[in-house]
């Protein structure tokens, strides 16, 4: 049977080690001099809370049942400690306990919605505003996949826990260890973090980027390389100049390519990162629709040079494709053919073992492989034919996995549309059924920004707190791809 009391005892230990990261706020909150008493107090309660949880089980031991317990079970312990910040400060609409646990879910989870109507750092303090992007950056390579790296005692079952956090249908090992992987992950992660960081404050030394300072080039550098889209600027990547732009455009590029790859490249063990299928299909679905957004907006409606055609082209191809959801102008005001490409391109999400969310691009090649193949055997009853992605052989249970996903993707995404348009109704909110789709796409893909209501320069404060509830907890389940989520609901799970 499932181990509750050692998987609460474990994830009392990851907890406790939230409080580390709170104190960069807390230092900046002491050179401010604002907010010092509410992150002191946050910290002193993640260490409480977690050390009481951890007394549960004295010497607690991860097995396979247990890691998707504990990756689930952290994933909400995680957006209430990032909630707490919020609450305490009592300042705007993140204020109140729902809106701030919605706003601490999409940071954890990389989604990038938000109730926050006052998105300055003018009304809240920048300790709180680096709070808020640093969760992003926490949940991007992922809160237990740092375990892993610092906790040895999670090495036991170190495997079934990355395969049920990491994003995508399979994880990839770079070294036997397990460990030894997500430290090696979380270096990658780290630098590329700290390159855009100087770049963009480069651009701002050099006189190029005038409202590029240094907190902007830390904040945004914090949410690009986890596909999180969290900005301190209202306008998003609009409020800064096309160079900025061009700059976060290959960041959110890698991004949302599988990390263990990027790491190859970086160390020489792969030369030609085209000869990986799921790395080609991404590239060529960024193109397509790069390609296909900028014919739109040519003929659609004008916006400007050839070059700013091309940059909100590809921007936004690739903000919706790795779920990012920055916007380098408002595509709300875009006309028919534009939104639809756009509203496709939710569905498609990064490549397996990136940070972004949503589906991911070697779902979407098994599945259309295993319909292929399902045609060819229908007409050739007799025929064996193995299904291949690249040089690997994909076993039909994974095939089965793939499928079942998807349509539970689609299925919960149908029926909480519906529930939601229900709810405003009863609230008396028009709302049109884009609106409302395109709500809950942003929210289990983890992209954040979407249409109508919630816009790239809009908000979710429209809905209802019911309705801001089931949208946090639609980010949690994407965020750990839907299956993880939906087997701890079942009976069979709590039973031998």
């Amino acid at each position: 049977m499932t181990d509750w009391r050692s998987t609460t005892s474990l994830a009392g230990t990851i907890v406790k080690w939230l409080s580390v990261p709170l104190v960069v706020p807390l230092l900046i909150a002491l050179v401010d001099g604002q907010d010092l008493g509410i992150f002191a107090a946050t910290v002193g309660m993640t260490l409480a809370g977690g050390w009481a949880l951890e007394r549960t089980e004295p010497n607690p031991e991860l097995g396979t049942r247990e890691g998707f317990l504990l990756v689930a079970l952290t994933w909400l312990l995680a957006a209430v400690v990032g909630a707490v910040p919020y609450v305490l400060a009592g300042r705007g609409t993140v204020a109140m306990p729902v809106n701030a646990f919605f706003e601490s879910m999409s940071g954890f989870t990389t989604t990038g919605a938000t109730v926050m109507k006052n998105i300055s750092v003018d009304f809240h303090s920048p300790a709180l505003m680096m709070w808020r992007q640093l969760t992003q950056w926490l949940g991007g390579m992922g809160i237990v996949v740092l375990a892993v790296a610092i906790l040895p005692r999670l090495a036991v079952g170190g495997a079934e826990l990355l395969e049920a956090e990491a994003p995508g249908p399979q994880f990839s090992r770079l070294v036997p260890r397990i460990e030894d992987t997500a430290q090696r992950l979380w270096v990658l992660y780290a630098g590329l973090t700290v390159l855009e960081i100087v770049l963009l404050y480069g651009w701002h030394l050099a006189g190029w980027a005038p409202n590029m300072g240094l907190y902007n080039a830390v904040a945004h550098g914090l949410t690009t390389m986890p596909t999180g889209g969290f900005s301190p600027e209202a306008r998003s990547i609009e409020a800064f100049v096309p160079l900025v732009q061009w700059t976060i455009i290959p960041f959110m590029f890698l991004a949302g390519t599988s990390f263990a790859l990027t790491w190859r490249v970086v160390t020489g063990a792969v030369h030609r990162p085209q000869g990986d299928e799921e790395f080609r299909t991404y590239v060529l679905v960024i193109g397509a629709v790069t390609i296909l957004l900028s014919g739109a907006l040519v003929f659609e409606q004008s916006t400007g040079t050839v070059e700013a055609t091309a940059r909100h082209a590809l921007f936004q191809a690739l903000t919706m494709i790795t779920t990012t959801g920055y916007a380098s102008t408002d595509f709300n005001t875009w006309l028919g053919i534009a939104t639809t490409i756009l509203f496709v391109a939710m569905f498609v999400g990064g490549s397996t073992g990136s940070t972004g969310g949503g589906i991911k691009v070697m779902r979407w090649i098994v599945s259309t492989k295993a319909v292929l193949r399902e045609l060819f055997v229908s007409i050739h009853p007799n025929a064996v034919r193995p299904l291949h992605v690249g040089q690997r052989t994909v076993k039909d249970r994974i095939v089965r996995q793939i499928v079942l996903m998807i349509v539970a993707y689609f299925f919960l995404t149908l029926v909480s549309t519906a529930v939601i348009e229900a709810e405003n109704v009863r609230i008396g909110l028009e709302t049109d059924t884009l609106s409302v789709l395109s709500t809950v796409a942003a929210s289990i893909g983890n992209i954040g920004p979407g249409f109508g209501l919630i816009g790239p320069m809009e908000n979710y404060l429209a809905y209802s707190n019911p309705t801001t509830l089931l949208l946090a907890l639609l980010m949690w389940a994407g965020r750990l791809e839907i299956f993880t989520v939906l087997i701890i609901f079942t009976p069979a799970y709590w039973t031998s």
